[in-house]
């Protein structure tokens, strides 16, 4: 049904743990019904139902996909019990898996994923669906259903990573009938056809997610079929790092996420620790190459020349997560360019000598280089206490300090997380520099990311506003490609043509961990964009 595309995933459990663990399984036998997971997670989302990927975890547990991707890259079915690709790879036929019901007892047939589908799409901003919009509404022609079981799309063009794309949360299936009712309905209670249902959100505290018993659409992933062994969820909202690691030590908490690095070493210790590093793009710094002083790539090297980055990572995070220096691709991701995971290593020299060509030569009295009576200042924007965690922004702290000795002058500006999102304090005269990330399976991310803007609107996601045409042949011409190898080069091309100028910095990937107690079993993580599972997990007696 499709090409299988491999996936570097991390799964990482004690040696010592894992051997306990499987003869503990062993003698556990069946997984034990009932219980409640009491879950701490970092961040609440604005809204249950939204394109980040914050709300995207939550929504992983109460709505399905069309289809799945597992840890191999391999598409699997999961609504769509089978589907054909024609020739020419334009239309995609899909069968529908037969009597499932969303939670409010609406039908869930080809006519409801309809629904949907023209819902993302709908040129009305109040029900579109930004992320489905971004990769697929170009290459839309038509969506039909011929009967209930059975749903056609049809493309005006090829588009070889639609059913990776299908696979992401953002295409989760809701009820019609439920988002018919409006958006504050929708982010409140969206009602999906998955293994649990949200039954309450007391905003700032916590999500309350009960057992969906009538659930029959597991996907090919799962390790069991059929409702959930749990009877619920609590997900709670511990933003706090101390906080949140203390709610596991006192055993307030089944489970919490992203482990503080101050206690990794102690959690993998006492604790069931699962990893993934998500795909997509990594946190890195995106330079502003439409304004002084980044429209010069001499200074953008340089500026990529002027910290130990690697270094940075590995003492901010304790280890905890992995350097990720090719900017442009997460090291999950099958394209990524491990050649490029070394460039622009920590040499001071190196950047002293490209900024000096680039006429920075003069310096202040506090060693800040000017050009043309103007400091070298470069203003870096980030969501404090948002996308960042305090972990990451200390690697930007040190990135300052260091920066500092070569010339830089670099200002952090933390923006309030609404503000952010809002685009508030973002145009291209209000930064020279501001890391992001953005997930996905692997490198259709970089049409998302590079999209040159078109017609006179800007492409927000692309902040580095680089932009030359060649980069945008390649990521085009690799989106329609069916031959892997001939594709794989595409992407990689475009990969060496993004960090040889300098457009990003790499620094780190978005990582999804876990720490959990040990009588709670068979958490995982599903492949696409690291989202948890709790549809499996169970406790121990």
């Amino acid at each position: 049904m499709t090409r299988p595309v491999r996936r570097l995933a991390v799964r990482s459990i004690p040696a010592a743990m894992a051997l306990a663990l499987a003869a503990s399984a062993a003698a556990a036998g069946e997984p034990r019904q009932g219980g409640i997971i009491r879950y701490g997670h970092y961040q609440e989302p604005p809204c249950l139902y939204t394109g980040w990927v914050q709300a995207g975890y939550i929504q992983r547990q109460y709505a399905d996909n069309l289809v799945a991707r597992d840890n191999d890259g391999n598409i699997v079915p999961w609504l769509a019990t089978s589907w054909t690709v024609s020739n020419d790879n334009l239309t995609y036929t899909f069968r529908i898996k037969p009597d499932v019901k969303f939670t409010d007892g609406t039908v869930l047939d080809a006519n409801a994923i309809l629904y949907n589908f023209n819902r993302w799409l709908s040129d009305d901003p109040a029900k579109a669906n930004r992320n489905a919009k971004l990769y697929v509404a170009e290459y839309i022609r038509q969506i039909s259903a011929p009967d209930p079981l059975t749903l056609k799309i049809e493309l005006s063009k090829p588009y070889q990573p639609l059913l990776t794309v299908l696979a992401t949360y953002f295409f989760g299936i809701l009820s019609p009938t439920a988002l018919e009712k409006g958006q504050e309905a929708i982010c409140e209670k969206p009602i999906g056809s998955g293994p649990f249902y949200v039954d309450e959100w007391k905003r700032g505290q916590y999500v309350v997610l009960k057992r969906n018993p009538d659930y029959n659409s597991a996907p090919a992933t799962a390790k069991h079929q059929g409702p959930a062994h749990v009877d619920g969820i609590v997900w709670k909202f511990l933003k706090d790092n101390t906080l949140r690691y203390g709610s596991l030590q006192s055993g307030e908490s089944d489970a919490i996420y992203d482990v503080p690095a101050v206690y990794w070493a102690e959690a993998q210790k006492n604790y069931t620790i699962i990893q993934d590093i998500t795909g997509g793009t990594p946190t890195r710094l995106q330079l502003n190459t439409a304004r002084p002083p980044f429209d010069d790539v001499r200074v953008r090297q340089a500026f990529a020349h002027v910290s130990d980055r690697r270094k940075a990572v590995e003492v901010a995070t304790h280890g905890s997560i992995p350097y990720n220096g090719n900017g442009s691709l997460s090291q999950s991701s099958p394209e990524h360019v491990g050649a490029l995971h070394d460039s622009y290593p920590y040499d001071p020299a190196a950047a002293n000598r490209l900024l000096d060509e680039a006429g920075w030569s003069a310096r202040d009295r506090n060693g800040v280089r000017q050009k043309d009576g103007k400091p070298l200042t470069v203003r870096l924007l980030y969501a404090g206490g948002s996308l960042l965690s305090a972990d990451a922004t200390l690697v930007l702290q040190i990135l300052q300090d260091q920066a500092r000795d070569v010339g830089f002058e670099v200002v952090l500006k933390p923006i309030p997380q609404a503000d952010w999102f809002a685009g508030k304090g973002r145009t291209v005269d209000d930064y020279e520099a501001q890391p992001a990330y953005w997930v996905a399976s692997s490198a259709e991310i970089l049409k998302i990311s590079w999209r040159p803007d078109e017609g006179g609107v800007i492409n927000a996601n692309n902040a580095s506003r680089f932009q030359p045409p060649e980069l945008w042949k390649l990521i085009e011409t690799a989106d329609r490609t069916f031959d892997d190898a001939e594709r794989l080069k595409l992407y990689q091309d475009a990969q060496r043509l993004i960090v040889n100028n300098a457009a990003v910095v790499g620094l780190f990937p978005l990582t999804f961990t876990i720490a959990a107690q040990p009588k709670l079993r068979d958490v995982w993580i599903s492949s696409p964009v690291s989202e948890p599972v709790f549809h499996d997990a169970w406790f121990e007696e």
